[in-house]
């Protein structure tokens, strides 16, 4: 089965490299790739004639307010090749030949605002589908949410993101309960400015849960910022490598000090660490089926004496 798997990947890669060869060998011979109207749905691609682009002058004339706020637009900047033709309005509007000569009738011009979800995400990822591969079968492209529920295209300015609003803020429109987690008293700081939520998820989708913008190793969203967690040690915690940060910690936001799950640490701890789990983990507790001390709470918490709770490169028992 893997071998299949691999088989079918190579060939997968061939034939998307042979497209990309024929797709450049049309543009040579004059002829632009668009997304056709009618099929916009199936993203099927068609050769369309370079004389059916009237170029971005021509759309000003009626469409005077939205050139000029283009103007400063980073899609703008593509301006520059095949002559200004093809690349600004009619890259993502199709040809306007018809259009014009029509005398501005709508239904013969790719309208964003009356396509659907997938028509509008197979029209973006025309172009931006290398840097988003992932974006169809993400949590935001199966849901709906299609590219231009976030993004401006015709907005002004320099932010290559064409964000409809900044982050958080955009974010919070959908994620409420979110927004309600970075309220609480302890909490990473994306509300002061100091984070956002782009910096963790990729919300054009990853193979990780939460489209966490991670590695096969998932903690490593969280120790590019935490390295003194990150390791590697001697002597592993090993529920770090098993569930990750989040067994202990809730990453945003929580009502404990260090964002744990729970307030008392010695409630966490023992939630492993107790004679109920001695057959499971049987490293997890002492000969004697739980901590060798009173866990009543007068007591010190855990991790005083087993400070180095994620890993230790002197003790098994994480005390140093």
């Amino acid at each position: 089965m893997k071998r299949f798997l691999i088989a079918l990947s190579v060939i997968t890669l061939m034939l998307w490299f042979l497209d990309t060869q024929l797709a450049g060998a049309a543009g040579q011979d004059g002829k632009l790739s668009a997304v056709s109207l009618k099929d916009a749905e199936k993203t099927t691609d068609k050769s369309v004639d370079a004389a059916d682009f009237v170029g971005s002058e021509t759309c000003s004339t009626c469409h005077a307010e939205v050139l000029k706020s283009f103007a400063g637009n980073p899609h703008a900047k593509l301006a520059m090749l095949h002559g200004g033709k093809g690349i600004t309005c009619e890259g993502c509007h199709g040809p306007g030949k018809a259009h014009v000569e029509s005398g501005g009738d709508a239904t013969k011009i790719f309208r964003f605002s009356q396509a659907t979800a997938k028509q509008v995400d197979a029209t973006c990822l025309g172009c931006h589908e290398q840097a988003h591969p992932n974006f169809e079968r993400s949590p935001h492209g199966e849901a709906g949410v299609g590219c231009t529920s976030c993004h401006s295209v015709h907005a002004s300015g320099n932010d290559l993101s064409l964000l409809k609003a900044p982050q958080p803020g955009l974010c919070y429109t959908c994620h409420t309960s979110t927004e309600s987690a970075f309220a609480l008293p302890f909490h990473h700081q994306v509300d002061e400015g100091l984070m956002k939520c782009s910096d963790c998820h990729d919300t054009h989708g990853t193979f990780k849960r939460k489209q966490l913008r991670t590695t096969a190793e998932e903690n490593a969203i969280c120790t590019k910022c935490h390295t003194d967690t990150a390791g590697p040690f001697a002597f592993e915690h090993p529920v770090v490598k098993a569930e990750g940060c989040v067994a202990c910690h809730t990453p945003h936001g929580s009502p404990n000090a260090r964002l744990l799950n729970v307030s008392n640490v010695n409630t966490l701890c023992l939630q492993c660490h107790s004679a109920t789990n001695l057959s499971q983990f049987p490293n997890a507790v002492s000969e004697q089926g739980g901590p060798v001390h009173n866990q009543a709470t007068q007591y010190v918490a855990c991790t005083n004496c087993h400070s180095q709770i994620h890993g230790s490169n002197a003790t098994y028992n994480f005390f140093r």
